[in-house]
C-alpha cells in the first residue's frame, strides 16, 4: 500500500518490518485520509477505529452541555487516537477530534484491529501489543491533564504544566502550544494566561520568550 511510506517510524508500528506493515495494513483494512484545516475527523457516531496521524496537527475537544469547548489534548504525526473504541462502538458524544492543520490520518477498524487474523500472524500481534502500550501512554497524559487542571490558582495550573514538561526535557524547553491553545487547554482566558505569564516572570518563578521557556532554579524542588 502507499501509505507504508508513512509507517516505518510511527510508534504504533514498532517492531514491524516495512514489508510486514503492508500486510497488516491490508489485514486490518486500513485506509488514509486527507482533511483541509478545521475540519471534523472524529465525532459521535462514527465507527470504532485506531486513527493514526500521518501528517499534520489535530486537537482532541471536550464539548460540555452548554456548547462549549475545552482543549484536552493536541496530536501530532506518530500520535493516535480511538481508544474510547475499547469500551464502546463509538465515540463518547462529548469527544471530537477535527484538523488544526491541513493533516493526513490513518484509520484501522478497531474490530479489525484488537482480534487477530486467521493466520494469527506475528507482526499483527505486536500491532496488538504496541496499541495497548500506546493507550497507556496516553491515559498517564490525561490523568496529568487533570492534576493540572484541579489547581486552583492559574499560576499552579502554569507551573504544574511546565513541571511536567520539564521533568521530560530538562529545565529549559519549547512548548508545542501556542497562547491561545495554551490557554483552552488550562481552562483560562487567553488575556488572563498571557498577564499571569508577565507577572512570573517579574517574580522569577519563569522565564520565556514566544513558546521557549525555563524553569529558574528557584522554582524547581
Amino acid at each position: 500500500m502507499e501509505i507504508t511510506q508513512y509507517t516505518t517510524e510511527l510508534p504504533l508500528f514498532e517492531g514491524i518490518k516495512k514489508d510486514e506493515i503492508s500486510s497488516v495494513l491490508v489485514c486490518v483494512g486500513a485506509y488514509k485520509k486527507t482533511f483541509k484545516k478545521d475540519n471534523i475527523i472524529m465525532a459521535q457516531g462514527d465507527n470504532a477505529c485506531l486513527v493514526t496521524v500521518l501528517s499534520g496537527t489535530i486537537h482532541m475537544t471536550m464539548c460540555d452541555i452548554n456548547g462549549n469547548h475545552t482543549l484536552i489534548s493536541v496530536l501530532y504525526k506518530g500520535d493516535f487516537f480511538g481508544e474510547n473504541s475499547l469500551c464502546s462502538n463509538s465515540f463518547s458524544d462529548s469527544i471530537s477530534f477535527y484538523s488544526e492543520t491541513d493533516c493526513e490520518v490513518l484509520f484501522l477498524p478497531f474490530a479489525k484491529v484488537l482480534n487477530s487474523c486467521s493466520a494469527a500472524c506475528e507482526f499483527h500481534h505486536r500491532l496488538i501489543e504496541n496499541a495497548v502500550k500506546l493507550m497507556a501512554s496516553k491515559n498517564i497524559e490525561l490523568v496529568q491533564k487533570l492534576e493540572i487542571i484541579s489547581k486552583k490558582t492559574l499560576r499552579e495550573k502554569i507551573l504544574t504544566y511546565l513541571s511536567i514538561i520539564a521533568n521530560n526535557s530538562g529545565s529549559y524547553f519549547k512548548t508545542d502550544m501556542n497562547r491561545s491553545d495554551l490557554a483552552d487547554y488550562l481552562c483560562a482566558d487567553r488575556s488572563a494566561l498571557s498577564r499571569e505569564l508577565s507577572k512570573m516572570k517579574q517574580d522569577g518563578l519563569i522565564d520565556f520568550d514566544k513558546n521557549t521557556f525555563r524553569l529558574l532554579k528557584k522554582n524547581i524542588n
